[in-house]
């Protein structure tokens, strides 16, 4: 199979000297454990409400509207790879969006997240979760295409909501501090869990399919909330279903990266899982997350995102222990444990980069 042939024998681009200058970059070569000019950066949610030119054109727009924009969402995705020179690019949705393009009747209401009408309680609810088709996201294939031909040389990443992460929302239908009705049906009816988890498991595969052929260059599967589980409860009733998204589309060849907040106890599940790079929160130093995560995976990680709210000399400080620690590693990402925080000042992760940048030049 040529390496720009998906599984579906579609060909999102030739080989051209701009394709092989995005395989050539320093994030696509860190995710493969490449040596690299610099240790490469980006950040979870580096398009977003930190910018005020997010704000401005985002202004009056529901989120789940904005994500069906083709043109916004290439404005958007393109803001902080303009203002910040961050290695990689984010395409600009919400892990909702592939449930919301199936039918389920959700919305994302401004200060609390995504809302579902009608929970997923029974096996009858099932039936919500029809399979997802390229033609039900098409904004999707066209924006990416409006984004790899804008982005030049910068990879663009994909990404999605891990199956449980979404079955979370589901379940419970909104966000939970506790996933009481979530892990109710994992303890209590597991075949109903388990079944759940495959279904999303499949629409999860088919969203990252659709952003990889048309041309993104890496994945992620956000996996926000599988820090909630004792590991013997991931490994036996969330691994399966990421581990099959991660089988889906190993074809494709891009690299896969897994990430989940307050997950040290699950890295070297979530490495089993089936990823190229693993994420790491702030909570575990780098050489330890190696450490359990094993050999043969890059690591993403891993500034408190609060650090940026201190001065510049403490937040040079800070992201020269995490470059400290991973200075052994095979594969290093520069990214914050999570997302930018809203009021984070945009010119704080401006500077980070540059610091990391010639921090870490070879």
């Amino acid at each position: 199979m040529s390496a720009n042939v998906g599984p579906s024998g579609h060909q999102p681009t030739a080989t051209t000297p701009q394709r092989d200058a995005v395989q050539d970059s320093a994030f696509l070569r860190a995710c493969r454990r490449e040596p690299v000019p610099h240790t490469p950066v980006w950040f979870m949610r580096q398009a977003g409400r930190s910018l005020p030119e997010y704000r401005k054109v985002r202004e009056g727009i529901p989120m789940l509207e904005s994500c069906m924009r083709p043109e916004l969402v290439t404005e958007i995705t393109l803001q902080p790879v303009r203002r910040h020179n961050v290695d990689a690019a984010i395409y600009f949705s919400d892990i909702v969006v592939p449930l919301k393009a199936i039918g389920i009747a959700l919305d994302i209401k401004p200060g609390v997240g995504p809302v579902v009408e009608n929970p997923i309680r029974t096996r009858a609810d099932l039936a919500q979760l029809r399979d997802l088709t390229p033609e039900d996201v098409g904004y999707v294939t066209e924006a990416i295409g409006l984004l790899t031909a804008e982005l030049g040389e910068t990879p663009l990443i994909g990404f999605a909501g891990a199956p449980f992460t979404l079955a979370s929302y589901l379940v419970e239908g909104g966000p939970s501090r506790t996933y009481e009705n979530a892990k109710a049906m994992m303890y209590g009816d597991p075949q109903l869990w388990a079944d759940l988890l495959d279904r999303l498991a499949e629409i999860t595969s088919a969203f990252l399919k659709v952003q990889i052929e048309a041309g993104a260059s890496a994945v992620q599967l956000f996996d926000s909330w599988a820090g909630a589980l004792a590991p013997a409860d991931y490994r036996r009733s969330v691994m399966p279903a990421s581990a099959k998204v991660f089988e889906a589309v190993a074809p494709y060849g891009v690299p896969r990266i897994h990430f989940g907040v307050g997950t040290g106890e699950l890295l070297g599940l979530m490495g089993e899982a089936g990823a190229d790079v693993v994420g790491v929160d702030w909570r575990v130093p780098l050489d330890e997350a190696a450490r359990r995560v094993g050999p043969g995976k890059a690591l993403q990680g891993n500034l408190d995102p609060t650090v940026l709210f201190a001065s510049r000399e403490a937040v040079e400080t800070k992201a020269r222990e995490v470059l400290d620690a991973a200075a052994g590693l095979e594969g290093h990402i520069f990214n914050l444990g999570h997302g930018v925080m809203p009021s984070t000042n945009p010119d704080a992760l401006t500077h980070l980069v540059e610091y990391v940048h010639t921090r870490s030049a070879r």
